[in-house]
């Protein structure tokens, strides 16, 4: 049976954006341009309480997606959980993340599923179904080898990390030594930008740090700014236009991003791609996974005075950092990170 019908199914938080709404809309493009015609399917999700992911996967289950509108569906392509429950006889996974609370984050500070009384419950719920359903999948990609990892841990699931170029790949671009790091994401406990606020306090250079994303607390940051003393040193912009994103990273010394156990991490290659060096936790999973420590970047502890010697280093000798960055974006390039091999390895898989 030839392919031409493509559903991608994703779920999606209203009034939310990001990286992730970014992949999924690179994938639909992608198919688009390879003459598929392709739609995405997404609906809302909703994780508390937690009965409402149960009720998110059973909608998922129970929806008919063989036809629409007396065309053929002709592939099915999975992407975040619940959606890649959703039953098809031709479907192929491609996993950005599973439902992070019943696996890699339980038990930690972002965790909340946890919390409820029925929340163990429903972690077994959701693992019981990852592990029932996942492979009914014709194969399965992940996104990272850090969520291929974890399917193989708490799953015991096989699948191929399948990279993909980040958002604006094609305009990224290396231009002045700046004196600021830059930090592009939204600002959210688990993007822990209050490290590196923090680490400025113990910064024995000039270096300074810009911020840019949309917050629901921004509050918060800002009394961490001036809790730590480091107002001058440290600037919040906001939402920013990817014009905007592009210059910023182009004049950065370097690109910090500390997020804890990532799934992928764009501002990661965005930063290599833009030929700066990149400041990784070493517990930022899909986030370490382009970074060689001392070569392209700096891989350390998840500790403000860590955070701060790396920032140092690569003020005090701006040569090493060019170098460094020339590396990594050397390195990037080599990969070729291309939609083309990713439309080709999914309609492959089918």
């Amino acid at each position: 049976m030839s392919i031409r019908n493509i559903l991608i199914c994703t779920t999606q938080v209203p009034f939310t954006s990001g990286g992730g709404e970014s992949h999924v809309q690179g994938l639909r493009r992608a198919f688009c341009e390879a003459g598929y015609l392709a739609e995405v399917v997404a609906l809302p999700f909703k994780w508390y309480p937690p009965s409402e992911i149960m009720r998110g996967a059973l909608a998922w289950r129970m929806l008919d997606l063989s036809e629409a509108n007396g065309k053929p569906v002709d592939l099915v392509i999975g992407m975040k959980f619940p959606a890649y429950l959703v039953k098809h006889e031709r479907k192929v996974l491609w996993v950005m993340h599973q439902y992070r609370g019943a696996y890699n984050l339980w038990g930690t500070a972002f965790d909340d599923l946890s919390t409820y009384p029925e929340g163990t419950r429903v972690r077994e719920w959701i693992r019981h179904c990852d592990t029932r359903f996942i492979p009914e999948a014709k194969r399965v990609f992940a996104n990272s080898k850090t969520v291929a990892e974890r399917l193989r841990r708490y799953n015991q699931i096989a699948s191929d990390p399948l990279y993909h170029p980040p958002p604006r790949f094609e305009q990224l671009r290396c231009g002045a030594q700046g004196d600021y790091i830059f930090y592009p994401s939204r600002l959210e406990p688990q993007k822990r930008q209050e490290l590196l606020i923090e680490a400025m306090k113990f910064a024995h250079t000039p270096i300074k740090v810009v911020f840019a994303g949309n917050s629901s607390n921004l509050k918060h940051y800002h009394s961490l700014i001036k809790q730590h003393g480091v107002g001058e040193r440290v600037k919040l912009l906001g939402f920013i236009s990817d014009e905007e994103k592009i210059e910023f990273y182009a004049n950065a010394l370097g690109v910090c991003y500390l997020p804890f156990d990532e799934d992928y991490g764009y501002v990661t290659l965005e930063g290599l791609l833009s030929g700066k060096p990149v400041v990784v936790p070493s517990d930022g999973g899909g986030a370490t996974e382009f970074v060689e420590h001392d070569r392209d970047g700096f891989v350390v502890a998840p500790d403000p005075r860590a955070i701060a010697d790396s920032l140092d280093a690569l003020y005090l000798d701006r040569e090493r950092a060019r170098k460094m960055g020339v590396r990594g974006r050397e390195k990037l390039q080599a990969m070729n990170l291309s939609w083309q091999n990713v439309v080709d390895r999914l309609i492959s898989a089918a």
